[in-house]
């Protein structure tokens, strides 16, 4: 039987891969998977890519948000 970490590592896995096939680019599926807390490397083992790929993803996700957010007020 598993044990708590591994139904919790299950369900978080289910999560982000229900992302994945939900966003329309990698980019938007990379910055909500970061959004709800998956670390990059994660993200990259899910995404098959880098981490590296993933950190340029969210670094160039933040000045669009910030942007967005200005624009809301």
């Amino acid at each position: 039987m598993a044990n708590t970490e591994e139904l919790l590592d299950q369900m978080v896995r289910l999560q982000a891969l229900q992302i994945k096939l939900a966003m329309p680019s990698q980019a938007e599926a990379i910055v909500e998977m970061n959004k709800i807390g998956i670390g990059p490397s994660r993200i990259a083992e899910i995404m098959g890519t880098t981490p590296g790929t993933v950190n340029v993803a969210i670094q160039r996700a933040k000045p669009k948000t910030k942007k967005t957010n200005k624009d809301e007020k």
